[in-house]
């Protein structure tokens, strides 16, 4: 008898790096792993049937109420947190609207804040190091076009 052993797959996740006035925004949630209060980018999952680009634009409304146009792509990383557990983060930087009064936050978001470079560097619970890691590489000019990305779907 033959035992299929599942794929291993990772998990695709996008971010957006929104600054105003040498601010950048983070949501501040609770872990669901751990239970503790960390600070994120608005950050999520890539759903079925969407874009990339969508994702990013979807995830920064639920999460702050407030409308993303993605202007480029700061990077693309890898988080193994362990042998089953790997993330591929697409993270992007664009303009962010002000407050849309319509739209509901996540239930899971618990506010929303602004934060300098400097504040981050020193922040102690941020989600992972990848907060701050984008956040220096988007400052350091790691851009790149939206057009590098290329979305191919039959439906």
């Amino acid at each position: 008898m033959n035992i299929i052993t599942p794929r291993w797959q990772p998990d695709v996740s996008v971010a957006a790096i929104c600054k105003h006035n040498d601010r950048y925004l983070l949501v501040e949630e609770r872990s669901k792993s751990t239970g503790e209060i960390v600070f994120n980018q608005p950050a999520g999952h890539l759903e079925s049937g969407e874009s990339i680009i969508e994702a990013v634009i979807r995830e920064t409304l639920e999460e702050t109420c407030r409308h993303f146009t993605p202007k480029g792509l700061v990077g693309f990383y890898r988080l193994a947190l362990n042998d089953q557990k790997t993330y591929l983060r697409y993270t992007f930087f664009g303009d962010i609207s002000d407050v849309d009064v319509k739209a509901e936050r996540d239930k899971d978001i618990i506010a929303t804040h602004w934060f300098s470079r400097e504040e981050l560097k020193n922040h102690q619970a941020l989600r992972s190091h990848l907060v701050l890691q984008c956040v220096e590489d988007y400052e350091n000019g790691s851009t790149y076009p939206l057009d590098l990305l290329k979305d191919h779907s039959p439906y």
